[in-house]
């Protein structure tokens, strides 16, 4: 077959995830393997599409190629779906799937980002391989990569592709009506980081009507206009210090002008299943805070145009981005049905985030999440000086086998309920003893009731 690698990574060559192309290609021979260094000359090809084009009409298999950068896939890829879905390049009805390498942090957005973008591209996606960076330097990881590549030709041979998981349907915009500035002088400092493009009406009315309902001050901070000189190289530069390559000022500006609010509302419109290539260009670059959670407790809310309640995938990586910052996520507002009350709600919502300062426990995503990052950092922490620091001052590193006093009981109990003489004379008693604690919360809690009342009854 002719197959068309497309690597994402701006190391190019020097890629990690392409070395399993590299190995398979060695493998089988008989393959032509033609690789596009898409993520390293994506300047070159936002002028020309030449030869992409003429490496995609001769292919008959394509694969995607890339690290997993910030729940999808690195900007320089994205920036290069958009510039195909632009251009009159037909994709219909070839062979696709992928291959990536990362952690294993959020993989799964990034795969299923790739699969909906093939098939709005009309293509026969075919399931990827994620691995970790490390994999191929085992057998078990080459042996992976060699059942995956089989699999890829058993699907093409016997036509055994991924069914499209996107509801598709015609984009609704119910247009927000925007109500007179209150002149009260506001309080605050909220910034509205978005990446509206001119002549996005619908979207802009969404920003207006919230800054006119919110009752603190806002600040718009369009980043589509910022003066980027380019997306993440991935090169590390940043690991010890924290500063960015880039001469472009982005790391002061984004630790001076946007992380120092009290809350962010995140305004987009949908494309292309994510915030858009602009979008995942700021969250690439916010790299250089690397994996430090340095937002942690400020609320987050989202304004967004389109069709959200289709776009599965994105809504996990809008609820696993302040899941994983430990961000209070305050509401989704969108233009799909009732934006005006939506807006209104959402600021109502953020607003109480921000004077109660909530705060409520991570779940799945946030947890899983991190314990990738604490594992990841523990282990480079001879590299990543700054998130190695981060992590111990905040007490990342919960390792749950350095809780001794707990193991050594848990050692107790099983010892217990191994006997099967204890255990019968043990009863309901265990489901008893494990109550214990809570019910000492639940007596402090009527004693403080009753306090609360004596205080009031003297005070009335």
């Amino acid at each position: 077959m002719n197959i068309l690698v497309i690597n994402g990574s701006p190391k190019g060559k020097n890629s990690i995830t392409l070395q399993t192309v590299n190995y398979l290609q060695k493998l089988y021979p008989k393959h032509t393997f033609d690789i596009l260094h898409v993520g390293q000359l994506i300047k070159l090809y936002e002028k020309d599409l030449t030869k992409p084009k003429e490496a995609i009409e001769k292919a008959e298999l394509i694969i995607f190629s890339y690290p997993v950068y910030t729940f999808i896939a690195p900007y320089q890829l994205h920036r290069f779906i958009e510039l195909i879905k632009e251009s009159d390049i037909s994709l219909e009805g070839k062979y696709a799937t992928q291959i990536s390498t990362s952690k294993h942090f959020y993989d799964v957005t990034a795969h299923r980002y790739i699969q909906d973008n093939c098939a709005d591209l009309g293509m026969s996606y075919i399931k990827g391989l994620s691995a970790d960076m490390d994999d191929l330097l085992s057998e078990k990881g080459r042996r992976e990569a060699r059942d995956f590549f089989r699999f890829v030709m058993f699907s093409i041979k016997n036509r055994v592709f991924e069914s499209s998981l996107y509801i598709r349907g015609t984009d609704a915009h119910v247009l927000t009506t925007v109500p007179s500035s209150d002149t009260m002088e506001k309080k605050g400092d909220v910034v509205i980081l978005t990446n509206c493009e001119d002549g996005d009406t619908s979207l802009q009315n969404m920003i207006d009507r919230f800054a006119a309902v919110f009752p603190r001050k806002t600040r718009v901070v369009n980043i589509a206009k910022y003066p980027f000189k380019g997306g993440c190289l991935g090169c590390f530069n940043c690991a010890v210090s924290g500063k960015c390559i880039y001469k472009d000022g982005f790391d002061e500006f984004l630790r001076n002008d946007i992380q120092t609010a009290e809350a962010i509302v995140f305004a987009f419109t949908v494309k292309d299943h994510s915030m858009g290539a602009s979008f995942k260009l700021y969250d690439d670059r916010q790299f250089c805070n690397g994996h430090r959670t340095v937002t942690m407790g400020m609320p987050m809310a989202y304004l967004i145009s389109g069709s959200y309640s289709r776009e599965f995938n994105l809504q996990m990586i809008v609820e696993g981005r302040a899941q994983v910052g430990g961000n209070f996520l305050a509401g989704v507002a969108t233009d799909e049905k009732d934006p005006d009350a939506e807006i209104d709600a959402l600021a109502r919502s953020l607003d109480y985030a921000l004077k109660a300062k909530y705060v409520p426990p991570q779940n799945f995503y946030g947890v899983g999440g991190m314990k990738i990052f604490r594992d990841l950092i523990w282990l480079m922490q001879g590299m990543m000086k700054a998130d190695h620091k981060f992590y111990k001052e905040h007490g990342q590193y919960d390792f749950p086998q350095k809780n001794m006093g707990r193991m050594l009981s848990m050692y107790l109990v099983g010892a217990l309920i191994s006997s099967p003489k204890i255990k019968a004379k043990m009863g309901n008693k265990m489901t008893e003893g494990m109550l214990m604690p809570y019910n000492k919360v639940l007596s402090d809690a009527d004693k403080e009731k009753c306090r609360k009342n004596k205080s009031a009854n003297k005070n009335s």
